[in-house]
């Protein structure tokens, strides 16, 4: 049975048979040329952000990816910081493929942020993911006075693989004894590999775009083994976490028809009830990657409600 019906009507093309895709170790490389990109580039071309690419060497000879956006021109004021990570199931993705939304936020806000590129399932299964997104962050701490960023003003940012880094990123400083991060904005995160393995989701959720198999798929490589069993790190399914006291200040938004939707809802709810201060958004007829779109009443409302959390938590 299908649920197309509940999607909102602002969504339909991305109901269509050419937006739907599965990824596996066939279609791997094909999804991931088709998907390094950005969608909407003619949105942001002529805003005043300027992007910079630099590299930091890792302990393991790695050459770590940084993409940082800023307003062209800026005033001597230290700017306060998005830490961002993509998305792409843990398996595909750049920090270019989101460069539309970075770009907007830097316009409407003023800020900078700082996009990770870090390296990619199945190729290099965990840790090495977060890894390498904890040693972006610590250089952009590191970097903050020398590039005019504020140090005390960093929040993390991802969407669905990239959330689920940001949520990760979070406990991996919590527990390292680092709470130099103001907020984490997790927008519909990936967070639970129990997810279409062990935990059947409910029957309207992941008919679109990200869907059962594919999360299998993302989930196993980034495991190296079959998801949903024991021992699953913490820092790899943030679900798993049996403590999630003392996390910052958290953002989060899903769709109600995103696979994610419960293991998102069960994540904000175990924060709340751990006294961490967290706002969640569901909107009603949204699928995985909904705001992709930029325009339409779901998309301008998500980015209107991050937007204003923003503000205020950076004190814009």
């Amino acid at each position: 049975m299908s649920y197309k019906h509940l999607v909102h009507p602002s969504l339909e093309t991305m109901t269509s048979p050419e937006m739907a895709f599965e990824i596996n170790a066939e279609t791997l490389q094909t999804m991931r040329d088709q998907r390094s990109q950005a969608i909407g580039l003619e949105f942001v071309q002529d805003l005043p952000v300027s992007s910079e690419t630099v590299f930091t060497t890792l302990n393991d000879g790695h050459e770590l990816k940084l993409v940082i956006y800023q307003p062209a021109a800026r005033s001597a004021e230290l700017l306060p910081v998005v830490y961002h990570m993509h998305g792409g199931g843990m398996v595909m993705g750049t920090p270019e493929m989101m460069e539309v939304r970075n770009k907007l936020l830097v316009n409407k806000l003023g800020i900078a942020v700082v996009s990770v590129d870090y390296r990619l399932a199945p190729e290099h299964a965990h840790p090495i993911p977060v890894e390498d997104c904890y040693a972006g962050y610590q250089w952009t701490v590191a970097n903050a006075q020398a590039r005019g960023f504020d140090a005390s003003r960093i929040v993390s940012m991802g969407e669905s693989a990239g959330g689920g880094l940001a949520a990760a990123l979070s406990l991996l400083l919590r527990d390292r004894g680092d709470r130099s991060l103001l907020g984490q904005y997790l927008i519909y995160p990936m967070l639970d590999d129990r997810t279409a393995s062990t935990v059947e989701p409910a029957p309207p959720v992941g008919e679109f775009i990200w869907t059962r198999a594919s999360n299998r798929f993302g989930w196993g490589a980034l495991l190296g083994h079959e998801p949903g069993g024991e021992g699953v790190s913490p820092y790899a399914a943030p679900a798993r976490a049996a403590d999630v006291s003392g996390l910052p200040t958290t953002f989060m938004y899903t769709g109600a028809l995103d696979l994610f939707m419960e293991e998102d809802l069960e994540y904000a709810k175990r924060l709340m009830c751990a006294g961490v201060p967290t706002e969640l958004h569901v909107y009603q007829g949204a699928i995985h990657a909904f705001e992709m779109l930029l325009t339409g009443p779901i998309a301008e409302q998500a980015s209107t409600d991050i937007q204003r959390s923003l503000r205020a938590l950076l004190q814009l």
